[in-house]
């Protein structure tokens, strides 16, 4: 551990709704003290006064851009740098604590301070109001799309009892409102369902209003950020508003390599003895993979280079869904130079440290540790100009 990191003080929080749990943790993983108070001016003075106690001491809160993004905001407007501690680390520090994954408020906040100061690749949280607004309102259009979804399987069902085979597979509120014409049941149990149906289609129209709206709302975010992802084939403004909600600032990513894993698209080495073997990645940010794997799909149905790589590793024996994920992870390495163009170079002077072991502390948030099999492959794939319409599913 670094000398600057010996007498440090780690002022870890657990963040809640209503509350925050805090614990100060030495270099020694040692709790000194606990405090819990409530959300609110009142609260974030009384923790502020409970750091005093201890010289220098660092901040470290779990999910610090999600649920403690309200304590983030205020740290960061008095100049005060927070770690970023992922809840899965925390969970695992406790998880092989001494006291056998007993869970408290308390004893959250303690794998918190132990996780940030022995974390590899954690980093300091910084709230960017622009992908702040841009990630809100990807997400309210996803959760009005999986809404439609939802409303259109309901109509299935109230159909099915009304018209012989129900509806196709394919329906939208016109088409259900065409059907609905045609009926006119004279039973109470018909007229009711046809009444059903017609809030069904009512509720749908308006879903396809909403969804629209979010739509243009995130294609005039995308533009005025000056983002040039839409010129990669496979990309359009939906899926590039969301890579650039999700992944922030490209700079906390140290390589490709590290963007790479943190897309789970980096095979994860499960090497034993004389055998090397690697496996297919399930972690990493999943939307993220989709966004790639959209983008892989679209240049395999395309006169791309991508469809040209893909053919080759068909032809070198390997299967669909292997050929696919090597696509992915050149695919990520073109998306990482795409998205670092359009940032230009790295801001200096940001904040910068090291916290425990060989850690780095970096703009952004937690960059993940990369090994042999996540790094960069060669012939990366090119861009190609031509873009992909995205679907309302």
């Amino acid at each position: 551990m670094p000398e600057d990191t010996i007498s440090q003080v780690m002022i870890a929080v657990d963040p809640h709704k209503a509350s925050w749990t805090a614990a100060a943790v030495d270099a020694k993983l040692r709790a000194l003290a606990t405090i819990r108070v409530s959300v609110g001016d009142d609260g974030y003075r009384t923790l502020r006064r409970f750091a005093r106690r201890w010289r220098d001491a660092g901040w470290a809160i779990e999910g610090a851009t999600g649920l403690g993004a309200p304590l983030t905001n205020r740290l960061s407007d008095d100049g005060v740098d927070v770690i970023d501690v992922p809840a899965k680390l925390a969970a695992r520090v406790r998880l092989l604590s001494a006291g056998h994954g007993r869970k408290s408020d308390d004893t959250d906040a303690v794998s918190v301070g132990v996780a940030a100061l022995t974390g590899h690749g954690l980093t300091t949280a910084r709230m960017d109001a622009t992908v702040t607004a841009l990630r809100a309102i990807v997400e309210h259009r996803d959760d009005l799309v999986k809404t439609r979804t939802q409303t259109v399987n309901r109509l299935h069902v109230v159909l099915t009892h009304l018209i012989p085979a129900g509806a196709p597979r394919s329906l939208s509120a016109d088409r259900a409102a065409e059907m609905l014409r045609r009926v006119r049941p004279r039973e109470v149990a018909g007229k009711t369902l046809r009444g059903l149906a017609v809030d069904l289609v009512a509720e749908l129209r308006q879903l396809d209003r909403r969804i629209a709206k979010a739509a243009s709302d995130i294609k005039a975010a995308v533009v005025d950020s000056g983002s040039s992802l839409t010129e990669l084939c496979g990309i359009a403004t939906l899926t590039a508003g969301k890579i650039i909600a999700r992944v922030g600032s490209i700079h906390r990513f140290r390589s490709a390599a590290a963007f790479a894993s943190y897309t789970g698209t980096a095979p994860i080495e499960a090497s034993s003895g004389g055998v090397v073997r690697h496996r297919l990645s399930r972690a990493g940010d999943r939307q993220l993979n989709c966004c790639l794997h959209t983008m892989a799909i679209t240049q395999i149905s395309r006169d791309t280079p991508g469809r040209a790589y893909y053919q080759r590793k068909r032809a070198a024996g390997k299967s669909h869904k292997e050929a696919l994920r090597c696509l992915k992870r050149r695919l990520s390495d073109v998306a990482y130079r795409q998205l670092l163009r359009d940032s230009g170079p790295e801001p200096c002077g940001g904040p910068g440290r090291t916290i425990g072991g060989d850690s780095h502390v970096l703009r952004g948030r937690l960059t993940p540790h990369t090994g042999a099999s996540d790094k960069s492959l060669p012939e990366p794939t090119a861009s190609h100009s031509t873009s992909r319409t995205d679907a309302a599913t």
